[in-house]
């Protein structure tokens, strides 16, 4: 770059550095009023994730002063805590079903919910959702279902065709799919009340517009019109499955119990929460918890560049 170029370049930020802060000025009053919501999200936000990174390079036990320690948390992560590996391969493939499945079964289920009449709708979208409010004790029938004694009712269904019991939430080969089945169920209840909302939300004159155009067919009409129309609720269901699907460590617990037969449904969450709340090495949790928020990140890029191809 020329000298020239440099010094047009830099003149050009400071003109707008300086048409930025008279607007801020000329406006300072709108700011005085988003101050009490950015001090809130700052001190419940901002801040905490700050100290979890700084925290991460320490060791740090609650009652001592933090001390420093550089990267060797993270160090242990990789190289020494097997636990941690397992966990993270079980996160991986926890989110890699649960996440898409339970996005898609979402939006398949507001699909068709809202193909409904308006009385039936609204009954349908309440009997869906209701099981989500009450998450307790819906875990305490998922576990009666695929208890491990001869009483649970899957076990009790196996004796009827002269089957023996399966140890669900026991044996390692079946945990896994226990856990994936019971979060998929779990996962839909937000994501699906927000694609009820966007299909609540779309013109359907864009629909009577399109045919006319030359339109064919519904899924014609679905990529065309309906994506591109629900685009911010897509994104929403987006977040909320990610952070569902990397989230997952109660049901685990609920189920298979902490620590679970060889770790078989050990994830990230539960492994931070045992380093964190167990053995109050705040430290190394945070460590964790870095790792788990870039990857969170990441997935998140991931997922908002594939949507903003939808419909083009």
């Amino acid at each position: 770059m020329s000298n020239n170029t440099l010094s047009l370049y830099l003149r050009k930020k400071k003109r707008e550095r300086q048409i930025m802060w008279k607007k801020a000025k000329a406006n300072k009053t709108c700011y005085l009023f988003i101050l009490p919501y950015f001090l809130l999200f700052f001190v419940c936000f901002i801040l905490p994730i700050a100290m979890s990174l700084f925290l991460s390079f320490t060791y740090f036990n609650v009652l001592e002063a933090p001390e420093w320690r550089g990267m060797q948390n993270y160090i242990n992560l990789i190289l020494a805590d097997d636990v941690f590996l397992t966990s993270v391969k079980n996160t991986f493939v926890l989110a890699g079903i649960i996440g898409p499945v339970g996005y898609i079964a979402s939006f398949l289920f507001a699909w068709m919910i809202n193909e409904l009449p308006r009385y039936l709708r609204a009954v349908a979208v309440v009997v869906f959702y209701a099981p989500s409010l009450a998450a307790g004790s819906t875990m305490a029938i998922w576990k009666i279902i695929f208890n491990n004694d001869p009483y649970g009712w899957i076990n009790s269904l196996l004796q009827v065709f002269g089957q023996e019991p399966v140890l669900w939430l026991s044996n390692p080969a079946y945990m896994l799919v226990v856990v994936i089945v019971v979060s998929v169920w779990s996962s839909m209840g937000a994501g699906f009340l927000g694609f009820v909302a966007g299909f609540q939300g779309i013109d359907h004159s864009y629909y009577e517009a399109a045919y006319v155009d030359g339109l064919k067919n519904r899924m014609q009409e679905l990529w065309y019109i309906t994506l591109p129309s629900m685009k911010p609720m897509l994104m929403f269901g987006a977040i909320n499955s990610i952070t569902t699907a990397f989230n997952v460590s109660d049901i685990p617990e609920q189920l298979c119990g902490n620590p679970s037969t060889d770790y078989a449904v050990h994830t990230v969450v539960t492994h931070l929460k045992d380093y964190g709340s167990v053995r109050f090495e705040m430290g190394y949790a945070s460590a964790i918890a870095t790792v788990l928020f870039l990857a969170m990140l990441l997935c998140h890029k991931l997922v908002q560049k594939i949507l903003m191809r939808v419909g083009n």
